[in-house]
């Protein structure tokens, strides 16, 4: 009976020990259940960009604030630069977020003009592809600039000085004419902004490579009326600020492109 007694009060001592520790596990699971939904999330589902520049003007504004979709396009390490291709390719006239052919690590937002094996051709600002004219009602530009270098494309003249073309693009572009056209080799992409003035893009710097291409925009969910310094890398306190001021003037908020699809 004694024997019993002893084994039986070791059994009572333990239990409240093994309940704290099972409180414990829980809660630690719990956490790393969190934390790799959060990863998943945004990793592959749904990410937010904001747009520091005019480049896709009217399309998308200077303070716009995106909501953008990997899925399908690529895995995104959360908090790195690091992307892996999915299995969805983009569509012509499609708005595209990609990694800076140029660069590497800044984040461009265009639209695709060319897809593999399209001939590309541009005549006094007309986009020709295939030689079809591309119906863009989106496009911003200005009708005076219709003989400007890079409204007539492929460019004729020398490129490197003249149209601000990055070495490697005016070395190599030559490689990719035919009969006057640009020709889209396989597995890479032609972009430019919607703002044709005023958009560094594959005219200047060439195709974009399929690994490039990241996610596609789904819809604005903030818009704010604040210049474009507020909006650039490191520019933490103009950011701040513009937030701040919406506060004391609404109106600096653009209400009417809230949720507008993309």
């Amino acid at each position: 009976m004694a024997a019993d007694k002893r084994a039986s009060g070791k059994e009572e001592a333990q239990k409240p020990q093994r309940t704290t520790m099972q409180k414990v596990l829980r809660e630690v699971l719990s956490w790393v259940w969190l934390l790799l939904a959060l990863f998943v999330v945004e990793g592959a589902v749904a990410q937010s960009r904001l747009i520091p520049s005019g480049s896709m003007e009217n399309t998308i504004l200077v303070g716009d604030h995106i909501v953008v979709s990997p899925f399908g396009y690529s895995l995104c390490v959360p908090y790195t630069e690091l992307h892996v291709p999915l299995w969805r390719d983009p569509k012509r006239q499609q708005i595209i977020i990609l990694q800076s052919p140029v660069n590497g690590t800044e984040d461009l937002i265009k639209r695709v003009i060319g897809i593999p094996g399209d001939q590309i051709q541009i005549e006094h600002g007309i986009v020709y592809v295939n030689g079809k004219k591309l119906k863009e009602p989106y496009v911003l530009r200005d009708p005076s600039d219709n003989d400007g270098a890079l409204e007539n494309f492929p460019p004729t003249v020398d490129p490197l000085f003249q149209n601000g073309l990055t070495p490697q693009w005016a070395a190599t572009m030559h490689e990719h004419i035919v009969d006057g056209k640009l020709v889209v080799p396989p597995g890479d992409y032609f972009v430019m902004g919607d703002n044709r003035g005023d958009s560094y893009d594959s005219r200047y710097w060439g195709f974009v490579p399929r690994r490039n291409i990241i996610a596609e925009p789904l819809f604005i969910f903030m818009s704010i009326n604040a210049s474009e310094d507020a909006w650039q890398p490191g520019h933490i306190g103009e950011r701040i600020d513009a937030y701040l001021n919406i506060f004391l003037h609404p109106s600096e908020v653009r209400w009417g492109r809230l949720f507008h699809p993309l």
